[in-house]
């Protein structure tokens, strides 16, 4: 049944995209300076998750570089990579300069071989930049005129309040590229040209992707997890067709896997807010800061920490009820995540 399990992958980028247009437009117009021979002006790409941000900045990269081959990119998950050190090795890494680097390396060291690779242009995704704990990388990649920068985080006024001044002032200026949530018409359409390039023909009716695309609420992250998740089901069984029943026992298991391939990518101090998150149910703020100082010996600010709360909300792993006075966080789905 599946041909091509690469295009259910959340990282597959297309090679053509859909509904998104406009956005690879602006995208690739912030860009035409690399294309000159000139620096790009930092470039933002703000929405919720799963609209397509990372997928079109890597896109419209690849296309750039179809035009120009002498630009060189650096994809960055900050979320795993999220300190000013393993931020400057991943870009030397992806430019091939990363010989004779070791942990005790000087950070400064980094910095110093990264510019010395003024010879060509780098373009230097920052994917989930809202989650680095030193915005100082921001400020080492902006001072080298030969890196231009993309930015994707959910929105903008969080992620410039986690800024310091002179990080903020450098980078106030740029494009924004803003993603809304794909309508169930757009996502059946997506996940049409993913059912076409993966699976066998006839697999999975139109009706059954509209149903994935209605329970994704607008995800294609999620919208595409179903459908993975559904072919494979129905494989397994040696179905050669996705059934309806098979489909609705994909949903919540998708919804499951999702979640807790986040949690387990949470860094260590969000792992520890939302385990006791988890551990209580629902808690106000003022406790569960009492109780995360308890349980760690080196405590982040109570910004950083808000900070890490609200991209939990994001990522629909815990939520945030009522207002600030009186809000409390609970978990989402508690029984669905394995926390061990």
């Amino acid at each position: 049944m599946i041909v091509d399990d690469r295009v259910l992958r959340e990282d597959f980028v297309p090679s053509e995209v859909v509904h998104r247009h406009d956005e690879v437009n602006l995208l690739s117009e912030s860009l035409e300076p690399l294309l000159y021979g000139r620096r790009a002006d930092p470039a933002f790409c703000f929405g919720p998750t799963g609209v397509g941000k990372t997928c079109i900045a890597r896109y419209t990269l690849a296309q750039l570089r179809e035009q120009e081959p002498a630009v060189e990119v650096a994809y960055v998950n900050c979320w795993q990579e999220y300190t000013r050190f393993r931020v400057l090795y991943s870009v030397l890494e992806a430019v091939g300069r990363t010989f004779d680097i070791h942990r005790s390396t000087p950070k400064d060291e980094l910095f110093g071989r990264l510019r010395e690779t003024d010879d060509r242009p780098i373009v230097v995704i920052l994917d989930e930049v809202d989650q680095l704990e030193e915005t100082a990388a921001l400020y080492d990649l902006h001072r080298l005129s030969h890196v231009s920068l993309v930015l994707i985080a959910n929105r903008e006024e969080e992620l410039f309040a986690s800024f310091d001044d002179r990080v903020r002032s450098r980078l106030r200026a740029g494009t924004r590229v803003r993603f809304d949530r794909y309508g169930t018409e757009e996502l059946t359409a997506i996940l049409a040209e993913r059912a076409d390039k993966a699976l066998e023909p006839g697999c999975v009716s139109d009706e059954q992707l509209r149903t994935i695309a209605d329970a994704a609420s607008g995800d294609a992250r999620v919208g595409i997890g179903i459908l993975r998740s559904a072919a494979r089901r129905a494989s397994q069984q040696g179905q050669e067709c996705v059934t309806d029943d098979v489909l609705e026992a994909a949903i919540p298991d998708a919804r499951t896997a999702i979640r807790r391939k986040t949690v387990e990518g949470l860094i260590e101090h969000q792992r520890v807010l939302y385990d006791i998150v988890a551990d209580v149910g629902e808690i106000e703020p003022g406790d569960l800061y009492d109780e995360y100082e308890r349980r760690v010996t080196d405590p982040k600010t109570n910004r950083t920490l808000r900070n890490y709360l609200t991209k939990m909300v994001h990522y629909d792993l815990i939520e945030a009820v009522g207002e600030r006075r009186g809000r409390t966080y609970r978990i989402i789905d508690d029984d669905a995540v394995d926390r061990e």
